[in-house]
């Protein structure tokens, strides 16, 4: 099972408890009971180390080559993928790939090409697990644990890297987001939801890692499952609301971050706006069908 949170988090969660249901009880406020739940950026000291002067690169050529035959455009422009279509020898290259993955020395690597591993572990993994339980309709339906709360295989400890056992939520929790402090992480991690940033239709890698984070970023904001405009109120993803302390200090800050990467229409409705009125999240699995 994962890790107990610290003294101090625990200390943190009941704070952010009977705050947030004070909230909820004055202003019946949904949003706020789905970000009290939502996991923390708790640093895993462990995964800090790299070596800056490493030239080493990892080779995800299998997994382009999975994503080139599996991944297809969807009817709102996001990507989905043919789960139902996966060969036999593409499931088998997936699962060499992961354990190819898993046997690396991660943190003998220069920081982009950790980043870049981590990223594609998560999506790469994900998918495997989907693969292991389809059909289903959601994600969400895959229950690995066995608590009364469970849901998803999120907290489920997938695999072993150099000695540690890791799940989806410690790569995502414990290690991206806390070490890399990059709110454009968040568009290149896909969960295998429809509401998600796309799965990308290429591996990520250390040598063009900013311009990819910076190109996912763009194209989810402008969206549909990441900013809607209608009837005069804005739609934002609830992305922006389960992590909004990683977009800023505040919803002002969170609706700066989405104008940073709005088209100049978007950018001109929002800003005639001015602050986001709703969230929403699409849970169906980004199955092609």
């Amino acid at each position: 099972m994962r890790s107990p949170p610290s003294k101090a988090g625990a200390r943190r969660f009941v704070v952010r408890l009977f705050a947030s249901l004070l909230v909820l009880i004055v202003c019946g406020g949904v949003a706020t009971l789905e970000r009290l739940l939502a996991p923390d950026a708790e640093l895993w000291e462990r995964w800090t180390a790299h070596d800056a002067a490493s030239t080493a690169r990892i080779d995800h050529g299998a997994w382009d080559g999975f994503l080139s035959r599996n991944l297809v455009p969807g009817p709102d422009g996001s990507t989905r993928l043919a789960y139902a279509r996966v060969s036999p020898s593409d499931r088998a290259l997936l699962d060499e790939y992961l354990k190819a993955l898993t046997a690396t020395p991660i943190s003998r690597h220069a920081r982009d090409t950790q980043l870049a591993y981590w990223i594609n572990l998560y999506n790469a993994l994900t998918v495997q697990v989907v693969l292991d339980h389809y059909p289903v309709a959601s994600i969400r339906d895959i229950k690995l644990d066995s608590g009364l709360f469970s849901s998803g295989p999120w907290d489920k400890k997938l695999v072993e890297i150099e000695g540690e056992e890791i799940s989806l939520n410690d790569i995502e929790h414990r290690i991206i987001r806390p070490v890399w402090r990059d709110p454009r992480v968040h568009y290149a991690l896909n969960c295998a939801s429809i509401g998600c940033p796309s799965l990308s239709p290429k591996a990520f890698t250390s040598e063009d890692l900013d311009a990819r984070l910076t190109q996912a970023a763009t194209a989810f904001v402008n969206s549909p499952h990441g900013v809607r405009v209608a009837d005069g109120q804005i739609t934002v993803s609830r992305i922006y609301d389960w992590f909004h302390e990683d977009f800023g200090v505040g919803d002002a800050a969170v609706f700066e971050h989405i104008l940073k990467f709005a088209m100049p229409e978007l950018r001109e409705m929002m800003q005639s706006i001015g602050k986001i009125n709703n969230v929403a999240y699409d849970w169906k699995l980004n199955d092609a069908g």
